[in-house]
């Protein structure tokens, strides 16, 4: 697993070898990073059941201003604090180890925002919806963000949660990402499907 793009494009992450974690292939993430590309430079970026971090470390190399890595996994978080060293992104890098429904009520009482969510749970537990909905009030969110969710290619999404509104869906082998905006416009979405 490696930084694909940015200031550290090519450094090689530390891997933690624990079956319950699934880091996102390095060609999902480059094609997630692709799509937000114009969001990234100077946004303050949230990454929801974190795992190694991979997806918020990509965020820092590509120019994200800040970056804060949730799990509830303390082995997680220690691999993320280790990948932060390595690629000297502590300054810009806060890991928060928790329950990320409690971390996103505790982040929204003391004023946090964010420009760019992604949520990547372990499949098949019903989590996304349950973080969509606690986002969808839109009080840990900028005035403009993109909340991006990852799930399995058996599991479905509804088009909306509140002002969440889903703008885009691309299939990559067994991963789904969608792609949400806030506003009230009707759910677009084009979808590109890519095979493993």
């Amino acid at each position: 697993m490696r930084i694909i793009g940015g200031a550290k494009g090519g450094r090689r992450l530390v891997e933690w070898d624990d079956s319950a974690i699934r880091p996102m292939r390095d060609f999902v993430r480059g094609a997630l990073f692709n799509i937000v590309a114009d969001f990234v430079p100077n946004a303050a970026f949230l990454d929801l059941f974190c795992g190694t971090g991979s997806v918020g470390l990509e965020a820092l190399s590509r120019g994200a201003r800040s970056c804060t890595f949730v799990d509830r996994s303390s082995e997680a978080c220690a691999i993320v604090r280790r990948n932060l060293d390595a690629l000297d992104f502590l300054s810009v890098g806060e890991v928060v180890e928790g329950d990320c429904l409690e971390v996103i009520d505790r982040l929204t009482r003391v004023g946090r925002r964010f420009d760019l969510v992604f949520v990547g749970p372990p499949y098949h537990h019903e989590l996304v919806s349950k973080i969509l909905d606690r986002l969808a009030d839109g009080r840990l969110l900028t005035d403009d963000p993109v909340v991006i969710a990852e799930i399995h290619e058996l599991e479905s999404l509804v088009p909306r949660f509140g002002e969440l509104t889903l703008v885009d869906h691309r299939r990559y082998g067994d991963n789904q990402l969608f792609f949400f905006r806030s506003g009230t416009g009707e759910p677009q979405g084009g979808e590109e499907v890519v095979s493993a």
